[in-house]
């Protein structure tokens, strides 16, 4: 069968990878000149099943309005004047009680353990490098009380079957050496073993090159128009430099963009983007870089080793369809791993981005059919999406074959 790709980030060139497997014939399409040239770009690392927690809890209502005249908390709300801001918000904030955190949270859990599960298995065939680190992360906190209440948040996932190691500063020093010189600013922290981290846009890549190997075609540069349909079954795709291209079966994989070709088609996706920030900062002549990676949960920073090159990420930030940033609004997360790391980085050849998180209200992605039968969806990832995208991509490929997939899709069908 002849499968259309649509999007060559994280999401579209492991959903090509599978295809491939089962013997499909690929192609893949993107607006971009590269694979993994947008949110897939610069993007944390974390690969973690071990904080897979639902980002709409009901703390967050408070941290939005504290926002508008903090700049240091984690969610920041931007006034904007457009109504499918307020829309996508209003779902979101209705997510924000506790049965609704409980059940998005366990339903990312089990895609992300699936996931990393398939992604190790990929990593296997292939062959692929991508600055890949195990050996666990750390989830530091500052104070007993955040820590305690951590502890507590997280046996959610430890019910369902999470390791995770409650340890205090001696233990982080042991964990990873670099934070021996900074430990006594932690109350300590939890220790999930089997995460990771990895260079997501490497990775996306150079998969993109063993999908080329195998026979599959990738049209870059090719921004798309529209996705034409004729009662149940789409038949095309319009694009800008390529003009029609066509398929047995579709993938829709384009993350913030994706609501703007399924609404022709009859779906409203609630898919908005929400704006990341990362820092990444060269090793060069530091003598203490972090051997794994982890996140500062007071400063809510996240950090990854990459290689030579250490990721630092923060932010999520409800500004609709915005790329743009400045210097000022690095301070926070720059002051942040400083901290944990002194002799850690060079600190003075920061590279600045600035990505959008194509976020669902609930956090969990959309997958499967909705009236096409030729259609699958594939888009929503959020912040999580290099953890979920091998899953997802498995996903995929048994839905494109006819076959039922591994993992049930409820809470992740397409609404």
């Amino acid at each position: 069968m002849k499968v259309l790709v649509m999007g060559a980030g994280v999401a579209g060139v492991t959903a090509a990878y599978q295809l491939l497997k089962d013997g499909h014939e690929v192609v893949v399409v993107d607006r971009q000149p590269e694979a993994a040239n947008e949110t897939s770009f610069a993007n944390a690392g974390l690969v973690a099943p071990g904080h897979s927690f639902a980002w709409a809890s009901p703390k967050v209502p408070k941290i939005l309005l504290r926002s508008l005249w903090r700049n240091d908390q984690a969610f920041r709300l931007k006034f904007v004047p457009e109504l499918a801001m307020w829309r996508w918000m209003a779902k979101f904030l209705g997510q924000c009680n506790a049965e609704a955190a409980k059940r998005n949270t366990l339903i990312k859990h089990r895609l992300c353990v699936y996931s990393q599960a398939k992604l190790e298995e990929t990593v296997a065939e292939t062959g692929v490098e991508y600055d890949g680190v195990s050996g666990g992360l750390l989830y530091l906190h500052r104070s007993q009380a955040a820590l305690d209440e951590a502890v507590n948040n997280m046996s959610i996932l430890r019910d369902d079957g999470q390791e995770i190691e409650v340890v205090d500063r001696d233990r982080i020093a042991e964990i990873d050496p670099a934070l021996a010189p900074t430990k006594d600013n932690f109350a300590g922290g939890i220790y999930a073993p089997t995460d990771g981290s990895g260079d997501a846009r490497i990775f996306t890549q150079e998969l993109a090159k063993v999908c080329e190997a195998k026979g599959a075609v990738f049209h870059y540069d090719t921004p798309i128009k529209s996705v034409t349909a004729e009662g149940d079954r789409i038949v095309g795709i319009e694009t800008v430099t390529k003009g029609r291209l066509t398929a047995d079966s579709y993938v829709m994989a384009l993350g913030c963009y994706s609501p703007f070709l399924a609404r022709p088609l009859g779906h409203d996706l609630p898919v908005y983007p929400v704006k990341g920030y990362s820092l990444t900062i060269p090793i060069a002549g530091a003598n203490n870089p972090p051997t794994i990676g982890g996140v500062d949960e007071q400063n809510l920073v996240a950090y990854a080793r990459m290689g030579d090159r250490v990721r630092v990420t923060a932010t999520a930030e409800f500004a609709g369809f915005s790329w743009t940033h400045k210097p000022a609004d690095f301070r926070h997360m720059m002051k942040s791993i400083q901290d944990l790391f002194p002799d850690g980085c060079d600190y003075s050849q920061p590279e600045y981005w600035a990505g959008l998180r194509p976020m669902t209200p609930e956090g969990t992605p959309i997958l499967g059919f909705g009236r096409h039968k030729n259609l699958v969806y594939d888009t929503g990832h959020g912040h999580m999406g290099w953890t979920m995208s091998c899953g997802t991509a498995r996903i995929v490929a048994d839905l494109v074959g006819g076959k039922t997939p591994e993992l049930p899709l409820d809470g992740m069908r397409v609404r």
